[in-house]
């Protein structure tokens, strides 16, 4: 693959959504979705907190979309939770780490005593947001601008964390590309290639570039979804990288069990994160989550308790090769 630089991979992926958009506008008045009667569901609330529930305000963001121009935003801080040095003295490098599910993560982390390394594309006031939000647990955090799709870059991450922490313990694959289409004649080459290369490549490239520096107790934690569970109509190519990355998490699990290296990944159903208000229609992020079984999408901060289980040798060291289902419930 040629060589690219965040800025074109960003005008590249806004491209592929623009041709989506307009589509969506042309089949508008036949694809009508009634926001409202998701919304009627009675949201449960089984949390510390309150959770926001449907609607949401209407909104359609730009990819790579920022954090900071959703509404509401996205809670990543977890007040409830209580760190107890599960990961103290660990270092962390974080992929997609500058907004939604990888903020959260790498807050947690910071709280159990780990410093991070956020990977992210060009969401740089994003980043800074989760730097800080590291640094004010009092951990360190370094910020690495770059795209995965490229494997020179996964080798530079990897050795940009290294110079800066001197070791590496856990690897969180969580960078994605998503983007919506009805068929499957609308889906180009381009899209295709571009959801592959983030979500599939961009995981093998970074677990290739990290192995070397992954010693006995450290682990590698991908984010799949529900979809690659069960599939969705509208996401073929997302949906399809998915399954690809619960079966590459059991495959490598196998392959590094000898040596002590866990790989496990989550599954995460609907989250409220820039992902799905930049690729869905407005009038469908107003209802985003409202047919989950808990009537409303997750929070971040109610995902990531997930990946610090399963990065903890505490807790996890009997486990990989797993996929953790965090949906809201049975699903599918």
């Amino acid at each position: 693959m040629a060589r690219s630089t965040p800025t074109s991979t960003s005008e590249q992926q806004r491209s592929i959504q623009q041709a989506v958009d307009a589509k969506d506008q042309r089949k508008a008045s036949a694809r009508k979705k009634s926001a409202a009667s998701g919304a009627k569901k009675k949201a449960v609330q089984a949390g510390a907190r309150p959770q926001p529930a449907p609607p949401q305000p209407k909104q359609h963001h730009a990819k790579p979309g920022r954090e900071s121009e959703l509404s509401p935003r996205p809670r990543y801080e977890a007040p409830a939770y209580h760190g107890s040095r599960k990961l103290a003295g660990m270092a962390a490098l974080i992929t997609g780490g500058d907004s939604g599910i990888g903020r959260a993560v790498a807050t947690l982390f910071a709280r159990e005593g780990a410093d991070v390394g956020i990977v992210y594309l060009d969401s740089h006031d994003d980043a800074r947001d989760t730097q800080a939000a590291v640094e004010k647990e009092g951990r360190q955090c370094v910020l690495i601008a770059g795209d995965v799709r490229d494997p020179a870059f996964c080798t530079v991450a990897v050795g940009h964390l290294i110079k800066a922490f001197g070791h590496l313990e856990i690897l969180v694959n969580n960078a994605a590309f998503q983007e919506h289409t009805d068929a499957l004649e609308d889906l180009t080459d381009a899209h295709w290639d571009m959801t592959f290369r983030t979500n599939v490549y961009g995981y093998f490239q970074m677990a290739r570039a990290a192995l070397p520096y992954l010693k006995s107790g450290a682990s590698i934690i991908n984010t799949g979804s529900e979809t690659g569970l069960f599939g969705s109509p509208a996401l073929l190519d997302c949906s399809a990288t998915k399954g690809a990355i619960h079966a590459f998490t059991r495959s490598l699990a196998s392959n590094l069990v000898s040596r002590g290296i866990r790989v496990n990944a989550v599954a995460p159903g609907p989250v409220w994160t820039p992902l799905n208000p930049a690729d869905k229609p407005a009038d469908e992020v107003a209802s985003f989550g409202a047919n989950n079984p808990m009537g409303r999408p997750a929070q971040p901060e109610e995902v990531a308790p997930a990946y610090v289980f399963l990065a903890a040798p505490s807790c996890a060291s009997y486990i990989s090769g797993a996929i953790l289902p965090v949906m809201g419930g049975p699903t599918g």
